[in-house]
């Protein structure tokens, strides 16, 4: 976690992040894989002191608001597990196709020396200053699907905060703008 990219400098400001699943797989196509992330979301927010102020998971992505101290380990931490988890319930499930290619891409990282690797690296934080810029990336993760034409509503697509956001229960509660 020590390139640049990677490092969140400010901690008073929120963040939008995306990381990305190597090679774009569509791995969060998977309810269950989708299911670890809003798990590891919930833990980020009720265990760790971070708030989710907007979140989307697509099928090979995330972008995540989030605002806390220590986010740059935070976050790290959250794709260490939710990664473990995933290649975990892989291996139990049988989905070696899936295993496959992310036991490839393993070999590929060669400082990692990872059996498997499920995430790029870096997570891209993007710093947000003010009201404005704040509804502005919500908006942008949360019309992600509707961009692609995958649903003409933004509230209908099932892994997001626009539920919230459009007074409905979500899948996990977020902390509203």
């Amino acid at each position: 976690m020590g390139r640049t990219r990677n490092y969140i400098y400010e901690d008073e400001y929120p963040y939008l992040i995306t990381s990305m699943v190597h090679n774009n797989l569509p791995i969060f196509s998977i309810p269950q894989a989708a299911t670890i992330l809003l798990d590891g979301l919930t833990f980020l927010r009720e265990k760790r002191n971070v708030s989710i102020l907007a979140y989307i998971i697509m099928e090979n992505h995330i972008h995540v608001i989030v605002k806390g101290e220590q986010l740059t380990l935070k976050i790290g931490s959250f794709k260490s597990y939710t990664a473990r988890k995933i290649i975990d319930f892989m291996q139990n499930e049988g989905h070696t196709r899936w295993l496959h290619h992310l036991q490839y891409f393993g070999d590929l990282a060669d400082k990692s020396k990872q059996s498997y690797k499920l995430w790029e690296d870096g997570f891209y934080p993007k710093q947000i200053i003010g009201d404005d810029m704040l509804l502005q990336k919500i908006e942008y993760v949360h019309n992600n699907p509707v961009n692609r034409g995958y649903v003409d509503k933004a509230e209908h697509w099932r892994y997001s905060s626009a539920q919230n956001y459009a007074g409905l229960k979500g899948l996990i509660d977020v902390d509203l703008f």
